[in-house]
């Protein structure tokens, strides 16, 4: 169980550095759209949330080992995403 534990425990930190980014680039841009920043900082939430979850029920029918690649690539995919967005607000 601590392959899973080492999983949370990385998208946790992941999520929160995304989370702290998004709130730098808000504090420091120039013309930043509170309604933006404030949809960004809820699509994090809304990301950790539903990774975390994904952790600990493995979709039935499929193996262990491509079910949680899949999964890292699929965070991977969508933090990125989030990254592109932070860096367009400054």
């Amino acid at each position: 169980m601590g392959n899973r534990r080492n999983l949370k425990h990385t998208i946790n930190n992941i999520c929160g550095d995304l989370f702290t980014e998004a709130i730098a680039a808000s504090l420091y841009g120039d013309n930043v759209n509170k309604e933006n920043i404030e949809a960004l900082l809820t699509s994090i939430v809304l990301l950790r949330n539903n990774y975390v979850g994904r952790i600990s029920h493995v979709e039935p029918g499929m193996k262990a080992k491509d079910y949680f690649k899949d999964l890292r690539e699929k965070f991977d995919a969508e933090a990125n995403e989030i990254i592109d967005q932070i860096c367009n607000l400054v």
